[in-house]
């Protein structure tokens, strides 16, 4: 879908549809509309009092506009109470409109940035949120889909235009119509990845991806990837302990963007689990079919690289992904093992389903040894955070608390959930070794996600840290929000970004 922003007046705007957006209890349209209302001869209010539109979000109807003005039809399509009204608002109500144009031969959409200035809100963040939910919206992984499918695509809408008429709020759009268009490539960079079959997307799929960023940054991303050999040879045991039950041959990725003059290093670790079997502690068939989602984080890094050199943000960064799949064959590790970390810890393996944390230890030792100011992971670490969270809040766990606050900020922004667990220091017991350091599962049905922190905490030393445990979001199992279909969702993406234009 094109995104074009233009000057002109509304009733003169060739379109299929043009969105009009009312709030609830309104009951005809303001004055930001160009007076459409009495363009149509009032036939919007008319039909507001004859259906009972009431403006709740997400309501919608449409009319046609008989020829009075350019557009063929005008859809109506309530905001809910003004009192709420916020960013987020905005990209659900767009991803809703989207979701229900498509297929119905609907080529172009227009619209104006209603909601500027409410709230004190800008038309640079309007125009983000609204490209943002349009273009998410939009989404559909139907590449293994048949001809049916590919009939139905050619009825999507082609083109979203945005009409703004101030010079200069235009030029404040133009720059929110551009992060959102960067923000929402990278998302749907990482869906893909996620929503791909994890028979395609193995270890080494994850590694073309990482090349192919490289060697389309014209030189400003630089990638390292360490076979089996090198991570042998470098001491990343306890990765290696997670990659010997599968036929897959692991890989140790380090994509590496470095501009001049760069004040910040900033290390993300993604976890690259591309297939989470459990191990010989193997899952319930219901609990692994989605397991395929278990390199979302990994997906997350690569979904930001594959934007960075236009994002251009003012630090050094890092993405560092341990790919591996964690499968029961023959050498797969065991309980009772013991595997050492890249930094000399023993991990005592109690659950082979306990795999990711794993991996990270390694990936983390190796961040730690890049000096960064801040290590972010990202991964779908365990089942105990959505336990205590739900489906859709990221679990943030974190070393330093103005690096909690300012992740809590980008990710409110952003519309991507977000709570804080602690790192409760009384809970370290629970992952102390029998026979090794530490051990990958603790003692006790409760408090999951922290112990999970906690054994994470052993490998980044005194940098500051991040861990967000993802389990939930990575992956939506029914339509929630509008702008996120079911399936992968490239949680993480968005909040990265943001994060990285405010370094």
């Amino acid at each position: 879908m094109e995104i074009l922003l233009i000057k002109e007046d509304i009733l003169k705007v060739p379109a299929d549809i043009l969105v009009v957006n009312l709030f609830e209890g309104v009951e005809k349209p303001s004055s930001a509309y160009g007076g459409i209302g009495r363009a149509l001869g009032g036939i919007i209010s008319q039909e507001i009092k004859d259906i009972h539109f009431q403006g709740k979000e997400g309501e919608m109807f449409t009319i046609s506009t008989g020829g009075k003005i350019k557009a063929k039809r005008v859809l109506v399509v309530g905001l809910g109470d003004q009192k709420s009204f916020s960013d987020e608002t905005i990209r659900r109500v767009y991803g809703t409109v989207i979701k229900n144009l498509r297929g119905k031969e609907v080529k172009t959409v227009a619209a104006i940035l209603y909601g500027a200035g409410i709230g004190g809100r800008s038309a640079k963040d309007v125009a983000s949120a609204l490209i943002e939910g349009a273009l998410l919206g939009s989404y559909d992984f139907s590449k293994y889909r048949g001809k049916e499918s590919k009939k139905s695509e050619d009825k999507n809408i082609r083109e979203l235009i945005i009409i703004e008429n101030d010079a200069v709020k235009a030029r404040a759009v133009a720059q929110g119509v551009g992060d959102a268009k960067l923000a929402a490539a990278a998302t749907i960079y990482a869906r893909d990845l996620v929503n791909e079959p994890a028979s395609v997307c193995v270890p080494s799929h994850l590694v073309e991806h990482a090349r192919a960023i490289a060697k389309g940054s014209q030189g400003k991303v630089r990638v390292k990837i360490f076979d089996r050999e090198e991570i042998q040879r470098r001491g990343m045991g306890a990765f290696l302990a997670v990659a010997q039950g599968t036929s897959e041959a692991p890989y140790f990725i380090h994509l590496t963007y470095a501009p001049r003059g760069a004040k910040k290093r900033i290390a993300l670790v993604g976890k690259g689990i591309t297939f989470d079997s459990g191990g010989l502690q193997i899952k319930p068939g219901d609990s692994m079919a989605t397991m395929k989602l278990d390199m979302s984080g990994a997906a997350a890094v690569l979904g930001v690289f594959s934007k960075i050199t236009e994002l251009a943000p003012r630090a050094e960064v890092h993405g560092i992904i341990a790919a591996t799949e964690n499968m029961p064959g023959p050498g797969a590790y065991k309980p009772g093992d013991i595997c050492r970390a890249l930094n000399g810890k023993t991990i005592e393996i109690g659950h082979t389903d306990a795999e990711g944390r794993v991996t990270l230890a390694d990936s983390l030792s190796y961040a730690v040894r890049l000096k960064p100011d801040a290590i972010i992971d990202l991964a779908t670490l365990t089942g105990a955070c959505m336990v205590a969270l739900g489906e859709e809040i990221t679990g943030l766990m974190t070393n330093n608390q103005k690096l909690g606050a300012k992740l809590r900020e980008c990710a409110e922004e952003c519309g991507e959930k977000i709570w804080e667990l602690p790192l409760a220091p009384e809970y370290k017991p629970l992952i102390k070794g029998t026979h090794g350091d530490i051990k990958n599962s603790a003692s006790g049905r409760y408090g999951g996600a922290i112990t999970a922190g906690l054994f994470l905490q052993e490998f980044v030393g005194e940098i500051s840290w991040a861990p967000l445990d993802i389990a939930g979001p990575a992956w939506a199992e029914r339509d929630t929000v509008p702008y996120i279909p079911k399936g992968g969702t490239g949680h993480g993406v968005r909040t990265l970004i943001k994060y990285l234009q405010r370094i």
